[in-house]
């Protein structure tokens, strides 16, 4: 039975209308895969000397025991973040005679090979043979070896039992981090030792490899768990069952005010606030309002001015990226609808320049107050503003010609890559870098000032050819318009 899921997942990637862009992101991410993976076999490499250099008077190994519990615990909150669980397109299964509790051990028993499982073994055994090569005992040294992979896998497990309890919130992520923390300050001051427990743990392993039995009972647990939790969820009906709520919908006629555009805005706004996916972007706003706070305190960035523009466009363009990077698979739900609508395109694009303008306007008058550490900062949030408006607006706009990805509003926000292509990897470039290299060359020739008068000059720029600028935009989303009807009807 194996043999034909891993055959029907075969034909799906190969058979996937967006192929060429899916083979060309996982070569991508194989890159970076590759370079995680050569940095984490350059640390098992170098851990035991590196340890015996750094603690001349401790055992290696008792001293990588103790720091197990950071290790397990930043690794659940990595997994909670970036791991998903990797469920196939089942619900066509159920029809078939194919028992449950085989397409439940499948999907399971794939998630044991995942990427986040393969990645500290480039740790665990390059130590582990050093320690074989330094007269440590052998069975000892595996017992131990095996304990670290049993409990990879542990966390594994528990991460998926705790997304499926925090996934129907909006800040699924809060509980965890804030559980994490509590461990961290009881472990930081001395109250309880997480530490010392489970470096005790591992030592006793170490001594006495029958307690690995421990680990084993507890991975068959938390995959029991699991596999109650998903079988349950395996009904053709389940995803019928929709939680009833009373909507409140907000006053939105001061909209009304831009004209024909005004039914956009509303839709969109809407879009935002009662969808799970869209609302983490309302979220951001307070990540892009507090960031200056995490430099602008310290002398070391106070004193690098050149910094502030990097700074002013992340702050003041935060909506715009987190938004625009989207557009318009926000409405891929019902994009097919909508462009059968009697609309033009050209205004149902204009609404969303004015969104995004508008938070860039709101975003720099809500951090006015950063001119407490310093004028040169108000006047780079300032230029960053006009540039982000005359630029980058334009920029994420034709970025979003080349989406074809379908987004599914209801998943969770938190750290959410569904969706994600190509596009959302690249466009930082335009967004980030580009803006920091100009400011960068005429700060380095001239001065501050300058650098910001030239970022204001060509934002404004922007703004004055905005029109011909959109009408170019506009005609591309249309070469594009029924290559993304077809890509949005695509449910991988």
């Amino acid at each position: 039975m194996f043999k034909h899921f891993i055959n029907l997942e075969w034909k799906s990637a190969f058979r996937d209308p967006n192929i060429g862009k899916s083979i060309g992101v996982k070569i991508f991410m194989g890159f970076l895969g590759l370079c995680l993976l050569l940095m984490f076999l350059g640390t098992g490499l170098s851990l035991y000397p590196a340890l015996n250099k750094l603690f001349p008077d401790a055992d290696p190994l008792l001293v990588v025991n103790n720091f197990i519990f950071y290790w397990i615990l930043g690794d659940l909150m990595f997994r909670f973040f970036f791991q998903k669980l990797p469920v196939m397109s089942v619900m066509p299964l159920l029809t078939l005679p194919i028992k449950r509790h085989k397409i439940v051990n499948y999907v399971l028993g794939k998630s044991t090979l995942s990427f986040f499982n393969f990645l500290p073994l480039f740790i665990i055994i390059p130590f582990g043979i050093t320690l074989i090569y330094k007269d440590y005992p052998v069975n000892s040294v595996l017992a131990w070896m095996l304990a670290l992979i049993i409990y990879t896998q542990i966390n594994n497990f528990l991460n998926f039992i705790i997304e499926s309890f925090s996934s129907k919130t909006d800040l699924a992520f809060l509980p965890l981090t804030i559980t994490s923390g509590v461990l961290y300050t009881l472990e930081y001051f001395g109250i309880i030792s997480f530490s010392n427990i489970l470096s005790n743990a591992f030592n006793a392993i170490y001594k006495n490899p029958i307690l690995i039995c421990v680990l084993i009972a507890i991975l068959i647990v938390v995959y029991y768990i699991n596999f109650r939790i998903l079988r349950k969820k395996l009904f053709l009906d389940a995803s019928l069952k929709n939680k009833v709520i009373e909507v409140n919908t907000s006053n939105l006629e001061w909209t009304k005010n831009f004209g024909d555009i005004a039914p956009f805005m509303q839709l969109d706004l809407k879009l935002i606030w009662r969808n799970k996916r869209s609302k983490s972007t309302v979220w951001m706003l307070l990540l892009g309002l507090c960031y200056g706070l995490f430099f602008y305190p310290q002398p070391t960035y106070i004193d690098k001015p050149w910094f502030f523009i990097f700074i002013g466009i992340f702050s003041t363009g935060i909506f715009l990226m987190n938004f625009g990077q989207f557009i318009p698979a926000w409405d891929s739900s019902y994009y097919k609808m909508l462009m059968s609508q009697n609309i033009k395109y050209e205004r149902y694009l204009e609404s969303k320049f004015m969104l995004m303008a508008m938070s860039v306007v709101i975003m720099f008058v809500l951090g006015v107050p950063y001119v407490y550490f310093g004028w040169k900062i108000l006047l780079a949030h300032f230029a960053a503003a006009i540039y982000n408006i005359g630029v980058n607006t334009h920029v994420i706009m034709y970025g979003g010609s080349f989406n074809r990805k379908k987004i599914n509003l209801d998943q969770k926000a938190a750290f959410n890559y569904q969706g994600t292509g190509a596009v959302q990897w690249l466009i930082g470039i335009p967004l980030m870098i580009i803006p920091a290299v100009i400011f960068g060359i005429f700060y380095a020739i001239f001065s501050f000032e300058i650098g910001c008068l030239v970022m204001g000059l060509i934002g404004v720029i922007g703004i004055i050819f905005h029109q011909k600028l959109m009408l170019f935009i506009t005609k591309k989303y249309l070469e594009s318009k029924y290559k993304m009807i077809d890509a949005f009807n695509q449910d991988n």
